[in-house]
């Protein structure tokens, strides 16, 4: 398919691995490749596999040492990263045109070839081990955690990707390597790549590496979807200096039109580095250094949420100003009239141009969009979507989602 913004062609291998080819005129190529298994399919004594084994095939195949492996990804030139997510394992690698066969080969020994070697095992154990516990000293991504875990009761959002220290300790490699035999499947895979090749010539050069892969069943359970339970929850931390609170919100059962005006709200909110958020919290009272918003559309996820850290005397009027924040937008239509809706649509334009000229960025969409079983040219509605919204239409969003919030206040030990 030709569209006039990329050039792509979807391919699939007999073994059932999907490739999408982007072409584009660029001296260099992005190589994503995911895996449809994140912490949102594990069962309860699974929760934090997958992301064990995305460290794992770091460690070593049966061809090359955990040193010799990660000296050719180094050898590549370029970058390469890999991610556990709610819904999927990426694993990337971006670098210079010539480099691709390279990157292709390597990548596919790495997930077809896997030695789960047993010593490679213990040390990592100990390493995620280690990162549960330092992600306790991250404030932020602790107030995730917590709110999360007050704000579902069945959903797998309940859960950290990194899943749980007394899983990961009682993980044997054993039970690690039937997790990875069970998903790591081509025909529960994807490949994205963007580069200045011909796409039949992608085609032959994945199925070079790839061709060989075996197939096999994929068995996932339903996935329990729910909405957020409305609370609010405070607890205490030694250790910190600040308070922090976190609001979240579930935002399912929208269609794109109205994903499309909550990005628009998202960004008026907190996302904006002149936010009306910002804007009362820093600036108007000078309460908190910084407070933001964030959204999260991903497929079973669905959440937006606000964030912010202060002084723990601060808590009660930072709280009511988040509120009264919020109720403006719903009832008071100069907080969101027509120029600022102007500013935000481009604001948004902005963003999925950026995207397109990025050959990472692009790739992990399009990757994403595959894996989401969406079409990867949905931002051409988005951008028709965002010409039609009106500063009603975002108002209208605002008032069905930011309503019923899971709230958690996480106090410095010893503050009153």
């Amino acid at each position: 398919m030709n569209n006039n913004i990329f050039d792509s062609r979807e391919f699939r291998l007999d073994n059932g691995l999907k490739i999408i080819s982007i072409r584009k005129k660029t001296a260099l190529f992005s190589l994503h490749v995911g895996v449809k298994i994140g912490s949102i399919y594990e069962k309860n004594n699974e929760k934090g596999a997958s992301h064990f084994i995305e460290h794992m095939l770091f460690k070593g195949t049966n061809e090359f040492s955990n040193r010799e492996i990660n000296e050719k990804f180094e050898n590549l030139g370029g970058e390469y990263n890999a991610y556990t997510d709610y819904n999927c394992t990426v694993y990337s690698v971006t670098a210079l045109h010539e480099e691709l066969n390279n990157a292709v080969e390597l990548v596919s020994d790495m997930l077809k070839k896997p030695s789960f070697d047993k010593d490679e095992f213990k040390k990592e154990k100990k390493v995620i081990l280690s990162e549960i516990n330092s992600s306790k000293d991250d404030i932020e991504d602790y107030c995730y955690t917590k709110v999360h875990e007050i704000g579902f009761s069945n959903s797998p959002l309940k859960y950290d990707t990194i899943g749980t220290k007394l899983n990961v300790q009682n993980f044997t490699r054993e039970f690690i390597v039937n997790f990875y035999k069970k998903y790591y499947l081509p025909n529960n895979s994807f490949i994205v790549i963007v580069s200045m090749m011909e796409h039949d010539d992608i085609f032959n050069l994945v199925n070079k590496y790839f061709g060989d892969w075996k197939s096999g069943e994929v068995k996932q359970d339903n996935i329990i979807v729910e909405k957020n339970i409305p609370c609010r929850v405070t607890s205490s931390k030694s250790d910190i200096s600040q308070s922090s609170i976190i609001y979240m919100f579930t935002v399912h059962n929208l269609n794109r039109f109205e994903e499309t005006a909550l990005k628009i709200l998202n960004y008026k909110l907190g996302e904006s580095a002149n936010s009306i958020l910002f804007r009362e919290i820093r600036e108007n009272k000078g309460l908190a250094y910084d407070i933001y918003s964030e959204l999260n559309l991903s497929k079973y996820v669905k959440t937006m949420y606000i964030y912010t850290a202060v002084s723990s005397e601060n808590i009660k009027e930072t709280i009511e100003s988040i509120n009264n924040a919020i109720e403006k937008i719903k009832t008071e239509p100069d907080v969101l009239n027509d120029d600022s809706i102007v500013l935000m649509k481009k604001v948004l334009k902005t963003s999925i141009a950026f995207t397109l000229e990025d050959t990472t960025d692009i790739g992990n969409y399009v990757l994403h969009q595959c894996m989401d079983d969406e079409d990867i040219y949905e931002f051409l509605k988005d951008v028709n979507y965002v010409d039609t919204i009106k500063s009603e239409d975002v108002r209208k969003i605002a008032c069905r989602v930011l309503k019923d919030p899971s709230v958690y206040i996480v106090k410095s030990k010893g503050s009153v």
